[in-house]
């Protein structure tokens, strides 16, 4: 079973005495001081969060906010300035040389957004790379190397070189040669971000249908709000080193906690995101009602709901047990009403007035 990861008060100050800082920092001082005062930077600032043992966590954020400096603690490329990465029991930041490099080749795999191939090795040496590593016998490394770039598509591209294929295939060879070790955790920083946006939503299909299957423990980064409501079953957001909100999408995009998050979340098309338990209601309406799943986006039973032309529909869970209904004008209003958060108040032309019951035609 899939473990998750446990982050604990985490801390990384970049500069030559880190040590003599630490202490003003957990009291309060900020990214900004920290840098004009001591020259020290802030990279990361007390964060929490437990990624979900076989679910994917999206941490995201801009330029600067943490996102990538935190997933390099998952596997200790970067030595913490204070704190816990706990998994199976262990503390990451706490493993001698040994036990990390024991950590590194049997429990995680990288997948880089340069892709991090070497020019030199075929596509299918490429693949077994960390295999090689581990000193695993040749037959057994290719034989599973054959297999993940198959599954990736790849099938017929083994003996090519990797300037010899696409940006979208030699990021197919580095996500091939992760999944070749049968790592328990996938770190993917900003994987898709250099992918042409065709290609991009192509990737994310695939991680999607594979990790339906293999349910590895997944952290994503991405500064895409789009990639990360489509992928994570936990997000993350990061400003300045901080962690300024956490949940699944639904909850982020409903009740944004600042500003900072309003602003990602502002432009997002509502209706693909939201689904149905967001605005439901309690009422079992009448049994000849259409019926849609709690699960469904709000977009796509507006359209069922168009097509059947009825303005209420009852909502069943997977079992087809009733758990509520929805109506025409309760779903309009959350696909275009923005959401703020607790200090701003929507602006009166964002809200629709709810209209007389009417057939739609």
């Amino acid at each position: 079973m899939a473990k998750d990861i446990e982050i604990r008060n985490l801390y990384k100050i970049f500069g030559k005495h880190p040590e003599r800082h630490l202490e003003a920092v957990k009291n309060g001082l900020s990214k900004a001081e920290l840098n004009d005062k001591h020259n020290h930077v802030l990279g990361l600032n007390n964060i929490n969060i437990t990624m979900p043992g076989g679910k994917i966590t999206v941490v995201m954020g801009l330029s600067g906010s943490g996102k990538s400096t935190l997933i390099r603690h998952i596997n200790r490329l970067i030595e913490p300035s204070a704190g816990e990465v706990l998994y199976d029991g262990a503390d990451i930041c706490s493993m001698n040389g040994s036990s990390l490099r024991d950590f590194r080749r049997h429990k995680t795999a990288m997948v880089f957004q340069k892709f991090g191939l070497l020019p030199h090795r075929t596509v299918l040496e490429n693949s077994v790379y960390g295999l090689d590593i581990q000193g695993i016998p040749r037959k057994d490394s290719l034989e599973k190397g054959r297999y993940w770039l198959n599954r990736v598509g790849l099938d017929g591209y083994e003996d090519n070189y990797p300037n010899q294929l696409s940006g979208g295939m030699q990021q197919r060879v580095g996500l091939a040669r992760a999944l070749t070790n049968d790592a328990d955790i996938l770190l993917m920083d900003e994987a898709y971000s250099a992918l042409d946006p065709l290609i991009r939503v192509d990737m994310q299909t695939m991680l999607l249908d594979l990790q339906q299957e293999l349910q590895k423990t997944v952290v994503f980064i991405t500064h895409d709000l789009d990639e990360a409501l489509r992928l994570g079953d936990h997000i993350a957001i990061l400003k300045d080193g901080e962690m300024v909100q956490q949940g699944n999408g639904q909850s982020i995009i409903q009740h944004p906690a600042d500003e900072y998050v309003s602003d990602f979340v502002r432009d997002v098309n509502r209706g693909r995101v939201l689904q149905a338990t967001t605005v439901m209601e309690p009422v079992i309406p009448a049994p000849e009602s259409i019926s849609v799943l709690e699960t469904d986006t709000l977009e796509n039973i507006a359209r069922d709901m168009t097509d059947a032309n009825e303005t209420t529909a009852r909502v069943v869970d997977e079992d087809g047990k009733p758990v509520g209904s929805i109506g025409i004008e309760s779903l309009v209003a959350a696909m275009v009403t923005p959401a703020v958060h607790d200090a701003e108040e929507p602006e009166p032309s964002a809200t629709v007035e709810a209209q007389p019951e009417k057939k739609i035609a």
